[in-house]
């Protein structure tokens, strides 16, 4: 039987409306004059302001992007080698058990993860001093840990819809298997890596059960701030936060995605011209 398109229409236009309304909800109340988050009182600007000045906050917020920073930039390296690693070399002794030990922090709840690394610290402060606090250093081992997957998984599935006959005849024409790493493999699955890059940099910066066990006094997160003020009820404030959020990450995205999309472009074109030359 075949479906109505106003049927899957209609299907289509819920799922938004059930995913994008309480967030514009929450946009719209962040602008609310009164106290209470759910009792409109007025259009103001006033949270905004109060959260610019609100020292905690910023802290917080600056301490989330520098762990996101180093997090993503490392578990980007360290994806993007597993990554090519599983695509180029099929057939390696100790393969399965390495794809394994890179795709379990996925499949394993992130409270188990979290007590693992907890436990760990734990151990390795007890046995050799380190570390002697937890805080910054943990919480970005942590999230290296948990956000290595999603490159590495972003990476290979690139890796393994490029085409390899453009590698082979680099390296038929003299280039050394390290040029043709950097001039040829690197910059063709360079839109992966940028798009695994953000994917570990959003996981990091809106992680709460990992680093929740990670963290240490005065270590806090914005996210666990928010996990906090939210607790005691949501404010006006905290929706003000939201959309600032949502507002960066948005336009984030939006360039992300212009970036990846004249690359691509350029890519495309690039091969064509190749082809052509070669015919």
């Amino acid at each position: 039987m075949k479906r109505s398109p106003v049927f899957l229409v209609s299907i289509l236009c819920f799922g938004f409306a059930f995913l994008y309304i309480p967030i514009l909800s929450m946009i719209v109340y962040s602008f609310n004059a009164s106290r209470l988050a759910t009792v409109w009182g007025g259009f103001s600007t006033k949270w905004y302001v109060s959260l610019m000045s609100n020292e905690a906050v910023i802290k917080a917020l600056v301490l989330s992007v520098q762990i996101a920073v180093v997090s993503a930039t490392i578990a980007t390296i360290l994806g993007t080698m597993a990554g090519i690693t599983l695509a180029r070399f099929t057939k390696f002794r100790g393969r399965t058990l390495f794809s394994g030990l890179v795709t379990a922090p996925l499949i394993m709840p992130e409270v188990i993860t979290g007590i693992s690394m907890l436990i760990f610290f734990i151990l390795m402060a007890d046995w050799i001093g380190w570390p002697g606090q937890r805080g910054f250093t943990t919480i970005t081992l942590a999230h290296i840990t948990f956000c290595m997957i999603f490159v590495t998984t972003v990476v290979s599935a690139r890796m393994v819809q490029t085409d390899r006959a453009i590698e082979e005849a680099a390296m038929d024409l003299g280039s050394r298997p390290w040029q043709v790493m950097f001039d040829i493999t690197l910059p063709v699955i360079s839109p992966a890596i940028i798009s695994g890059w953000l994917l570990a940099f959003t996981i990091s910066l809106d992680d709460v059960v990992i680093s929740s066990f990670v963290t240490g006094p005065g270590s806090t997160t914005l996210p666990l701030l928010v996990w906090s003020k939210v607790r005691l009820g949501v404010t006006p404030d905290i929706n003000a936060l939201a959309t600032l959020m949502i507002v960066t990450v948005g336009i984030g995205v939006a360039a992300a995605g212009i970036i990846l999309h004249r690359s691509e472009k350029r890519r495309l074109a690039e091969e064509r011209l190749a082809f052509r030359n070669n015919d």
